[in-house]
């Protein structure tokens, strides 16, 4: 019994600590997730908290992980840990039974899981956390309750401070598609042997009480204006393979609206790219960039602004280059707000939070 109960122990802490290290690295990425839930349930009021709740439910697991391994609190912790797994299993079964959402976020966006990968993995814990809510009265831990007390507290310290440094300095590990050394063409480009969903348009009209639909090569040969339009579909014929781009969105205007992206990203030899999603909280971190670019445009380095409110940056930095962007794009290009993205034609050959950045162009 203490065996089994021992490798239920590690089993669930590793997982739960793995869990929550890998969204600590990250707590931005889990934050949009959660709005994304928010969105889906009309609960919007929600949003402005959702970075909040992230480093709070990283922290927590992580915590969480540590407390059942060495067997400190064990009924606080399983029975906290039981609550957690129940309202997981119900997220992860939510997005795979209703489609609404393709992933849960479990492990951050460097380990993505499907739906349904997610909704089973939380099955498989839960059943192991039922064991030890079921027999926590056999677990004792082998540490003294200080020196628990302390390992748990620093775990809390460090996890909630590792968040607080990449919100500022950004994610150690970056898992997506504009990270340090990819090329955002090749990365729009379609991946060998994907295959696209086969759409058919499909027309539904009502003619004496009765309903009709058909395609737009199959019109009936009495089609007249007796036939009263109802709607138009868009009709799956033949599902593709679901392999895509990495990165399908991203597209540069100009203020005018002009697309200026193949240019942007042919420019020869070296150039930044400052993106910024929005001019939220601009009054904090204007002046330092204004310092920043100062000193970059003494090396003679080309500099674009890129927003999704272009105009209002470029009232604030009118002798910059400003370009339009689509806001989720920067939002997965740049954690941090701004974020100096160092490139060489289309490849990326260095991102920094502004904080950072004057180090990275000293080597640029």
């Amino acid at each position: 019994m203490k065996k089994m109960l021992l490798v239920v122990r590690w089993i669930v802490g590793l997982l739960f600590i793995f869990s929550g290290l890998i969204k600590v690295n990250d707590p931005i990425g889990l934050s949009y997730k959660m709005q994304e839930f928010f969105e889906v349930w009309n609960m919007h009021f929600l949003n402005d908290y959702a970075l909040f709740f992230s480093i709070a439910m990283n922290s927590f697991e992580v915590l969480a992980g540590v407390a059942i391994i060495i067997g400190w609190r064990i009924k606080l912790f399983s029975w906290l840990l039981l609550l957690l797994i129940v309202f997981f299993t119900f997220l992860t079964g939510y997005a795979h039974f209703s489609g609404k959402i393709k992933t849960c976020g479990c492990f951050g966006d460097c380990l993505p899981l499907t739906a349904a990968q997610s909704f089973y993995k939380d099955l498989f814990l839960l059943v192991l956390i039922v064991i030890l809510v079921g027999f926590q009265k056999h677990i004792k831990s082998g540490l003294s309750n200080a020196w628990a007390f302390i390992l748990v507290a620093l775990t809390l310290v460090l996890s909630t401070g590792a968040q607080m440094y990449v919100l500022k300095h950004l994610p150690w590990v970056d898992c997506l598609p504009y990270k340090v050394g990819n090329n955002i063409l090749q990365k729009m480009e379609m991946p060998a042997g994907a295959t696209l969903d086969s759409m058919q348009i499909v027309f539904e009209y009502e003619k004496d009480g009765k309903t009709f639909e058909f395609d737009q090569e199959h019109f009936p040969e009495n089609f007249d204006d007796s036939y009263v339009f109802i709607s138009r579909k868009d009709k799956l014929v033949k599902k593709g393979n679901g392999l895509k781009p990495a990165i399908v969105d991203f597209s540069l205007k100009t203020l005018n609206g002009e697309d200026t992206t193949q240019n942007v990203l042919a420019t020869k030899g070296k150039y930044i790219l400052v993106l910024a999603k929005d001019s939220e909280g601009m009054e904090v971190w204007e002046p330092e960039v204004k310092n920043i670019l100062s000193t970059i445009s003494q090396k003679g380095i080309p500099v674009m602004m890129v927003s999704a409110e272009g105009s209002k940056i470029k009232a604030a930095f009118p002798d910059y280059i400003v370009l339009n962007c689509d806001a989720t794009v920067l939002k997965t290009a740049a954690r941090v707000k701004p974020t100096f993205m160092f490139m060489n034609g289309a490849t990326i050959e260095q991102k920094r939070s502004y904080k950072d950045v004057l180090n990275a162009s000293a080597t640029f």
